[in-house]
């Protein structure tokens, strides 16, 4: 189903807040559960969770400001906004995953032992549960909107779940069982996957930031639905990038030297039309060239080959 920049945004937003309530409600059970606990995993628990409700409001931010129309000064848009917001969430996740593994640290040499560990468990029962349907709704919103912002936030709140199946698993173990250096050690194995997380969340922030090319499959369509209009011919120097809901797609075409200025802009505003209906959300330049014209040599971006090929097979 094909959504414009307003349904997404709207989706988007509704999935911001659906996080800053799932965050707030974490915060509030660990900081008491960490209280009654003394726990590394819960403390790192808490930490992550408080990080969670910052970075949620960050990306509500993102995707209000990714939302507003372009103006005098941003007269590409404010999509970007929604890349920052990402970004800002990776530095926070790094931020956490280091406080967390230095207090493990602390508590595996010190050989601190938990001190109430059912509130502890329940706790994290309950925000598994929250968790899981926060999670499925963000995917339905992420199938929808591709939002770099909400995916930074998806990866957080994955994290969060095998979080809170470790924080189980330690105050358990510890316990339970007398393994008194389960709960440090599960604290670093949570800092380690946050930090991972934190990784992973940062490559699209960075790629829209740095406007990396749209996916080779997205792209091919794009192509092929172009090679349908047999009036264009030779289209080169395709370049594609996303800002939060906008793409942004320019290519050349080539026709013919003598058609008039007004049959040109005709072809082309039935051209962008199409491609429009097809990719909505989609800003496209189109620049002519006369039939014939040879572009500078040396740029690799020129040729498309692709193009060329499958206007031959229809």
């Amino acid at each position: 189903m094909s959504l414009d920049r307003f349904s997404k945004s709207a989706l988007a937003k509704s999935a911001a807040f659906a996080s800053i309530s799932v965050a707030i409600l974490l915060v509030s059970l660990k900081t008491w559960a960490a209280w009654k606990t003394g726990s590394a995993a819960m403390l790192g628990s808490l930490a992550d969770s408080a990080l969670d409700l910052v970075a949620s409001v960050a990306t509500l931010l993102g995707v209000w400001i990714a939302a507003q129309p372009a103006d005098e000064n941003h007269r590409f848009g404010h999509g970007k906004a929604e890349a920052l917001a990402a970004m800002f969430q990776v530095l926070l996740i790094t931020i956490s995953a280091t406080g967390i593994a230095y207090r493990s640290t602390t508590q595996l040499i010190d050989g601190t032992r938990i001190q109430s560990a059912p509130e502890g468990i329940g706790v994290s029962l309950i925000a598994i549960v929250a968790t899981v349907a926060l999670l499925a709704w963000q995917r339905f919103v992420l199938a929808r909107t591709g939002s770099v912002a909400i995916r930074a936030d998806h990866v957080h709140y994955q994290s969060d779940l095998f979080l809170n199946l470790s924080v189980i698993a330690a105050l358990g173990l510890d316990a339970y069982l007398d393994i008194g250096w389960a709960d440090p050690v599960f604290g670093l194995a949570i800092a380690a996957w946050l930090i991972f997380g934190a990784w992973r969340a940062s490559a699209a922030g960075i790629g829209e930031l740095m406007d990396a090319e749209w996916p080779d499959a997205k792209r091919r369509a794009f192509v092929e639905r172009a090679a349908r209009h047999p009036e264009l011919s030779r289209m080169h120097d395709l370049r594609t990038r996303s800002a939060g809901n906008t793409d942004f797609v320019q290519f050349h075409v080539d026709l013919p030297g003598e058609m008039t200025i007004d049959a040109a802009h005709d072809i082309i505003a039935r051209v962008e039309t199409d491609l429009m209906r097809a990719f909505p959300g989609t800003e496209i330049l189109i620049h002519i060239d006369p039939e014939g014209h040879v572009d500078e040599p040396g740029n690799p971006l020129v040729e498309m080959d692709e193009f060329d090929n499958l206007r031959s097979a229809q």
